[in-house]
């Protein structure tokens, strides 16, 4: 049966807004990719010496930067605009690279992370509240495919690309991702401002809160008690999308090593498998992202949570290299189906009225996952050895599963 995308959804992903959204998703996240699969990991265990443990706590702080901001990010987005929000972002993650390409002490490296996820807190708020508001209930699937096939091509060619520069030095690779960086400035600022972002949320640009006048503790509250009576979702969804994000950041810190220390594979040979895996997943988001906004999000996450659930763990025993590469495209594949799937179930949880705000607080949820699992993923690599984390993100997608179940069961959210 062919799987059609809906009406308007070609004309509406090819807006000039959304490509432009989609662009500064791709370089940011090249840049981002880049730096914390291939520079850092290798750079700080080699370089430095420090422990996987240390890594892990290193990328945790880039993630803590890129959460803390990211909830009033997507408050601040709501009543100010997607230019002005952007233009900082981009400017703090170029600050970072400068930081990182001109020092090697470990606290500066570890401030620049911290900066790196100052810098990219913006990034998602931005683009998912921006591309959705566009998009509407009826192409939500397929926009979330797009958004995530930009940012799976730029965080997987970062560090595929950025290893073909890194022979003996590091110099050309920071050459080219400030060149990126510099790319990306340019087009954040054609953006939007105010009054158009406005427009784009579908709300007037002279329209305020019936609180303004009130003291912004109170404006505060009042906002956070209406987000919180408008959201359609079952309370499991919160626990959900932590450990979604968890079992992704446990294998982060570790991928690298993993590729170089147990699978004694050089750079070179590292972006080939990354290629392998990162593109099942691409070439599959389009079709699956039909597929969702056709058929529903229940039946691609089963598919999507138990295929990576089995073949994370047997990817963190496996030591052939010719059947490595066959888990890594199962796991691609599984990814493919939770992608647009997992994110078009979250879409349909969020109030229209405060879009951008919500969107921040569950990535924030998300994000968490992030950084625990980075700090956890470490300190499992150095006390039980390199299949660790791999085994306990493959059990941690099966909690997801039977949490999916539940969430199904009690019917807060139409899956079908």
């Amino acid at each position: 049966m062919e799987l059609s995308m809906p009406k308007n959804s070609k004309k509406i992903i090819r807006s000039p807004f959304v490509i432009k959204l989609l662009i500064i998703m791709f370089g940011v996240e090249f840049v981002k990719g880049a730096m914390l699969v291939s520079v850092l990991p290798v750079y700080m265990r080699e370089e430095l010496g420090l422990t996987a443990y240390a890594v892990g706590w290193a990328l945790a702080s880039q993630y803590i930067g890129d959460n803390f901001f990211r909830s009033p990010l997507g408050w601040i987005i709501d009543r100010i605009g997607y230019r002005t929000v952007m233009l900082l972002g981009v400017l703090f993650t170029s600050l970072s690279v400068l930081i990182i390409a001109l020092t090697d002490q470990t606290g500066w490296i570890i401030v620049a992370c911290v900066l790196l996820g100052i810098g990219t807190s913006p990034l998602w708020p931005c683009v998912i509240t921006g591309a959705t508001a566009v998009a509407g209930d009826e192409a939500g699937g397929s926009m979330m495919s797009v958004i995530y096939m930009s940012w799976l091509v730029g965080v997987g060619m970062g560090p595929i690309v950025i290893n073909f520069f890194i022979i003996s030095r590091y110099e050309p690779a920071f050459w080219l991702m400030g060149a990126i960086m510099a790319a990306i400035v340019a087009v954040t600022l054609t953006l939007p401002g105010r009054q158009a972002s406005r427009e784009i949320e579908g709300r007037l640009a002279d329209e305020a809160p019936s609180t303004s006048s009130a003291p912004l503790p109170e404006r505060i509250r009042a906002y956070f008690r209406k987000v919180g009576e408008s959201l359609h979702a079952s309370r499991l969804l919160y626990p959900a999308m932590f450990i979604q994000n968890f079992a992704l950041g446990l294998l982060t810190p570790v991928l690298t090593q993993y590729a170089r220390t147990v699978l004694h594979l050089s750079p070179q040979q590292y972006s080939y498998f990354l290629l392998a895996g990162g593109a099942i997943t691409v070439l599959g988001l389009i079709p699956i992202g039909r597929g969702v906004d056709r058929y529903g999000t229940r039946w691609f996450l089963h598919a999507g949570f138990l295929l990576a659930a089995v073949s994370l763990p047997v990817l963190g025993y496996m030591r052939y290299l010719p059947l490595v590469l066959v888990v890594v495209a199962f796991v691609g594949l599984g990814y493919a189906c939770i992608i647009p799937a997992w994110n078009a179930l979250i879409a349909k949880a969020i109030p229209k009225e405060e879009r951008g705000a919500v969107w921040g607080f569950f990535l924030t949820i998300e994000g968490l996952g992030m950084v625990f699992g980075s700090i956890l993923s470490g300190r499992l690599w150095d006390s039980f050895g390199p299949h660790a984390p791999f085994l306990i993100s493959g059990g941690s997608l099966v909690v997801l599963f039977v949490l999916h179940l539940l969430i199904i069961r009690r019917g807060r959210i139409s899956l079908a």
